[in-house]
């Protein structure tokens, strides 16, 4: 599928613009439409409350926006990463805790078990996780090991047809509500994260799991943010997520994708931060004609456009990659770490053009941007987390630089 195009008649005409699909088209506009009608009265409430949004959670999943980017077969909408993407950019518009809940469940539960699960696995978790009767998350983070994924000590420890897991994971979305869990744990750290880590589909109903903290947050208060503790779950040996000491190339794959539509639900908050600002300019005629005003937009908007372009890209490349990998073709490893460098590339720039169009749509719109229940004051506070989860900005550079440096 090609997104990009263009059809110039001379140099001096030559124009590039992403020309979507009917069928993206199509969905975007009646996402939009979805989230105009049911969701987007109701975020301010569940923000202001730090409530977990449920019903809204099972309107999502009552039109089938739960597996977006799964094949039909499993019960998903089938549109890849790039329609994924699509979709989190308009619901990052909206609301980000909304749009961190549907990314926890669809981009980090689902998506790994489809790119790595086996049939049985596939048809036995991701029908009930696309219908949303089941809620996913994804469970790598510990209390030592954030942006150090590889430094992970929660043991996976083999017992005749099943293995016990014990340790904790800290700072998991969806982690107090979620039914089905990707859970990483360290089957041989002697190993080291190649072949010492394997990635597990756990169940809560498994037992041996229990949520001990849920965080108090700056942002993105009406999604869950737990810390779980594992002691002895048992987890049958047919619930190893691709093979056991395969699991750090299931973590590293997974967010590849994460971050890139990670960055194009930042897209939409910069483009959300943009339209407040023109709509409160739109009744202020004389501050709407102050050049220092005019600049700040001009750079709101040229930021958005330009990360729109960055983000689109990322998702283009990340959803023949992960067509490849679920269909179990063999990836060079160049052409892996060609693809996390431009994720990487993706989350840091992205997240901080959204960052900094808070920030001065916050500034023009004065004591009306900075009031309680404002979208300005939300966006500002939701937008930095961002450049912190799935892998800080400043891990992203290393993996930039340390790619196009040859280094290891």
């Amino acid at each position: 599928m090609s997104i990009l195009t263009s059809s110039p008649s001379s140099i001096s005409e030559l124009v590039y613009d992403y020309k979507l699909p009917k069928k993206y088209e199509l969905f975007r506009d009646a996402l939009r439409e979805f989230l105009r009608v049911h969701i987007a009265n109701s975020v301010d409430y569940y923000d202001s409350r730090e409530e977990f949004p449920v019903e809204n959670i099972q309107k999502f999943a009552k039109h089938g926006y739960m597996g977006i980017p799964i094949p039909e077969r499993y019960g998903g909408a089938e549109l890849g990463e790039f329609g994924y993407g699509l979709a989190v950019q308009e619901i990052g518009k909206v609301c980000s805790s909304h749009g961190t809940i549907i990314g926890a469940h669809t981009g980090l539960c689902c998506v790994p078990i489809w790119l790595f699960g086996t049939e049985e696995q596939r048809n036995q978790y991701l029908p009930e996780l696309t219908s949303g009767k089941k809620l996913g998350a994804f469970a790598l983070t510990e209390p030592q090991a954030g942006s150090d994924a590889a430094n992970i000590r929660t043991t996976a420890k083999a017992e005749g047809n099943h293995f016990l897991i014990n340790g904790t994971k800290q700072f998991i979305t969806n982690g107090d509500r979620a039914e089905t869990i990707v859970v990483f744990a360290a089957n041989d750290i002697s190993l080291g994260p190649y072949g010492g880590i394997t990635a597990f589909i756990v169940e809560r109903s498994f037992g041996g799991i229990r949520t001990s903290k849920v965080e108090k947050k700056m942002g993105i208060r009406a999604s869950t943010t737990a810390q779980l503790v594992f002691e002895d779950c048992k987890v049958p040996k047919e619930n190893v997520l691709g093979r056991v000491g395969y699991g750090f190339l299931v973590a590293l794959t997974s967010l590849d994708g994460g971050r890139a539509s990670l960055s194009a639900g930042a897209v939409g908050g910069a483009e959300a931060s943009l339209e407040s600002v023109l709509d409160f300019l739109a009744s202020r005629p004389s501050l709407r004609s102050d050049q220092a005003v005019q600049g700040m937009v001009a750079d709101i908007a040229m930021e958005a456009h330009a990360s729109r372009l960055v983000s689109y890209n990322s998702l283009h490349e990340v959803d023949g990659y992960f067509a490849r990998i679920a269909n179990q073709e063999k990836i060079p490893r160049e052409e892996r770490e060609v693809i996390s460098r431009h994720t990487a590339m993706a989350k840091a720039f992205c997240s901080e053009v959204a960052s900094r169009a808070a920030e001065r749509a916050l500034e023009i719109m004065g004591p009306e941007g900075y009031e309680e229940g404002s979208p300005v004051e939300r966006g500002y506070r939701d937008s930095f987390i961002a450049e912190i989860y799935e892998g800080t900005n400043d891990i992203q550079r290393l993996v930039i630089a340390r790619d196009l440096l040859g280094l290891s």
